[in-house]
Parts: structure tokens; sequence; C-alpha cells
């Protein structure tokens, strides 16, 4: 699981106009299992070619990186790498629960019990090697960048925030503010109205803006402290310790001048240990492997033009789209990149 600041951090709601001319590296593992999540049938399976190739990510892709670009934002997709060792627990983790959460969504299938059914199915979402494949060669496609990171994709997207190379990273988990990123946006692939599992109930689900710094502030803490806070409510890296919630966490780390300190504490006051050295744990959210880049890079990507003619053929020759939808977005989306790509050279004369 991500770390859970949400009871800490300050956010705001915006739109997505107010990202307009900015340049956002998107967590694309994130973003991906969204739509992976998200856009399904009514009992749950995802949407398919006649050949069996998933295409949820491939429609959630291709509209919401129209539309973003049509609002004047630059959007860049930060691939994973070779995730940390000690992430391999969470993995294990996650694989376990997703296996439970497909037989539950097949039991639930056969009863008929479509919501049911649906809200399983949520769960047991997997990212395989196609799915990402098939998503690099879109994006090439549509002329929208795209960076390997070397190995947690959050961590390049933080990396580029921090240095100033994009104005955000936008991802889900509040893991990119213990790397350091400066702003994070949220909920930019699943704003607008969503129904809450197994309830007639449907919430507004807004974009937001988290900005590292106000954050900080707000609390009274460094971003190290931050870390430790994160670590001792557990993060993709290491178990949190229980019964230490973000206020207890938070006066832990006012009273600490060092992590040693806030393991000693824990020690002493709570009769609880880490699993291992979590020093390690700390380093890697100071010190994480990136791709250094620079910001002739990111106008390099930023200024990729659009196949029109390739995204018609591989959505609809190869994937079944329909054709007319296709070309006239694939059409729109030429416009605005051109009318993007023409506004930043003319920023550099």
């Amino acid at each position: 699981m991500s770390v859970d600041l949400s009871k800490l951090i300050v956010k705001k709601v915006i739109n997505l106009d107010d990202l307009k001319d900015r340049t956002v590296a998107i967590d694309a593992y994130n973003t991906i299992y969204q739509f992976l999540s998200i856009i399904r049938q009514p009992d749950g399976t995802p949407l398919a070619d006649s050949n069996g190739n998933v295409t949820s990510h491939l429609s959630g892709l291709f509209y919401r990186t129209i539309e973003l670009i049509q609002h004047g934002i630059k959007p860049i997709y930060v691939y994973d790498g070779i995730p940390s060792m000690l992430k391999q627990k969470t993995i294990e983790a996650r694989i376990q629960k997703r296996n439970e959460a497909y037989k539950a969504w097949q039991e639930a299938v056969e009863k008929g019990n479509v919501e049911e059914a649906h809200s399983y199915a949520e769960r047991s979402t997997r990212i395989n090697k196609e799915i990402v494949a098939s998503s690099k060669e879109l994006l090439s496609l549509m002329g929208i960048g795209y960076i390997n990171a070397p190995s947690e994709g959050e961590a390049e997207a933080s990396y580029l925030s921090m240095k100033g190379l994009v104005f955000s990273a936008v991802s889900q988990d509040y893991d990119t503010l213990l790397f350091g990123a400066r702003n994070i946006v949220r909920n930019i692939a699943i704003s607008g109205k969503r129904k809450l599992p197994k309830k007639n109930i449907y919430i507004n689900v807004n974009t937001e803006l988290v900005n590292l710094d106000e954050t900080l502030s707000s609390i009274g803490i460094s971003r190290r402290q931050l870390i430790w806070v994160g670590i001792m409510l557990g993060t993709d890296f290491n178990k949190g310790i229980k019964g230490i919630g973000p206020k207890t966490a938070v006066k832990i780390v006012k009273q600490c001048e060092s992590l040693d300190q806030v393991i000693e504490y824990i020690k002493s006051k709570y009769k609880l240990e880490f699993e291992f050295d979590v020093n390690e744990v700390e380093n890697l959210f100071l010190n994480p492997e990136v791709k250094e880049l620079s910001d002739l890079d990111i106008s390099n990507l930023n200024s990729l033009k659009p196949d029109v003619g390739g995204i018609v053929d591989f959505m609809c020759r190869k994937h079944e789209f329909s054709e007319d939808r296709i070309r006239r977005y694939a059409e729109l989306l030429s416009k605005a990149k051109g009318s993007l790509n023409q506004k930043g050279i003319s920023n550099w004369m």
C-alpha cells in the first residue's frame, strides 16, 4: 500500500485549465491501472478486441490524453523500471490480493451478481507486458513523450518536479511527496462523478493540487521528517507500526532529530520494532535511482508529432475501435499538438 498521508496534506481543488501551458510527469502505471479498473463492462469484464487483447487502457489513454492536450497541458508519461528489492513483499501481497479478487469476481459472475462482480473485477486489475507495450506504442503514435525510469516511476516523476523540469508529478500516491515532488496533481484521470462500490451513491471526484512546501509548513516539519512519518505509517517499502496514526507520528518526529531516535522512541514507548533497518527506506526516498534529464530533453519530448494514419491503423485495424470516432479525435489531437508546439517554439524566440 502507498503511504496514507491524506489527513496531513494541504490540497486544493483545481480544474484542467489551471494547468494550461504546464508540463506534467504522469505516473504511467498508476494511471493505466485506473483506466483498467474503471473502464469495464457492467459485469467487470474489461474492454477487449476480438483476439482477446485488453483495450480498456488504450481507450482511457487516448481520450483522456487528448482532453489534457486540448486544455493546453503537456503530458509526459513515466514508466516503472526495475522495482526496489524493498518493494518485493508489497508486490507479492498485491498479487495475492488480486488473485483472490479475480476468483471472487468469477464466482460473482457465475451467480449473476453484476454489481458485486464489477467491484471484485476492479480489485483484480493487473498490468502485464502486453498492456505496457501497447500503451507505449499508442503514446508514440500520438506524439506523446514517455520516459522509462530505471526504477520507481513515481520517483522519476518526483525528481522531474523537484528539479523544476516539469510543474508537477501526477499520481494518486502520496509517496511522491516523500520522493520530493514540489507539486502533485491527483485525480487527473478520473475526475467527475463516480459511484461508490456496493452503494447507490455517487461522489464528485475533483482534480486536486498538493504543494509540498505548503504541506510541510502546515504540519511544521521538514521533508525528511515527513519521510519518517511515512515510514511509521507504512510505505510500499516497509510495514508501519501498528497503533500509530498520522497525528501521533507527527508528534513523535517533532521530538526526534534522526530516524534512529524515532526507532528508539518507538522501541522504548511502544515496545515495538520495525521488521528491518528502515534507514534503507529513508535513503531510498532521499536518494532514489533516477534518470537525469535536461530542459532540452523535456522540450524534445513535448515537440513530438502525432501520426494520424498510424493511430487509425493501430486503434481501428488492430484493436477494432470505431474508425470515424478515432480519426476525428486523432485529427483534434494533431491540431491541438500543433498549436502547443508552435507556442513552444515562439516562447524560445
